[in-house]
């Protein structure tokens, strides 16, 4: 959707409270095997088109563009999310139920990634938490932030938590 066309209608991502809301974009673009029907594809598309502003059910929050090298197959994948700030640390998390996002995986296996933030693309750092750093900041991250929280008491395996850092523009 380009910044001319009308949003009517469309809840802003702020007024999602609840991981189940039927508007959250996690739950809509299904295909018929429960997947994700090339949902990535158009946010991909209509982000570089527009210098980082999207439509839709991502209208007015913040976007970035995570690109990652395949853990198992060395190919670049791109994955549009929604950051999470504390004070300055960006950080990313995912509300994929049943198992942890393959971008997780593949930065955990190598942390060198990109970024494209707005109109700029930046080297960047992601650091997957473990241990006692995942527990402090998955405490706070989860008293910070509701929709993270609804969705943790949802599911019996703790989010995945990703802080990232940019290193500079590329």
């Amino acid at each position: 959707m380009s910044e001319t066309e009308s949003t009517v209608g469309q809840p802003d991502q702020a007024d999602i409270t609840d991981y189940n809301d039927p508007n959250a974009p996690w739950n809509q673009a299904w295909d018929q095997d429960g997947g994700i029907a090339n949902w990535n594809d158009d946010v991909i598309k209509e982000f570089r088109e527009n210098s980082g502003r999207v439509g839709g059910a991502y209208a007015g929050g913040d976007l970035i563009l995570l690109t990652t090298t395949g853990a198992k197959s060395g190919k670049r994948h791109t994955t549009p999310l929604g950051p999470l700030y504390r004070d300055n640390i960006m950080y990313v998390s995912s509300f994929i139920e049943d198992k942890y996002p393959a971008w997780w995986y593949n930065i955990k296996a190598n942390p060198q990634v990109t970024i494209e933030l707005r109109d700029k693309t930046y080297r960047a750092i992601g650091k997957v938490l473990e241990a006692a750093e995942y527990d402090e900041f998955a405490a706070w991250a989860l008293a910070e932030n509701p929709l993270l929280a609804d969705f943790q008491s949802k599911v019996d395996r703790p989010i995945p938590l990703v802080v990232l850092t940019l290193l500079g523009e590329s």
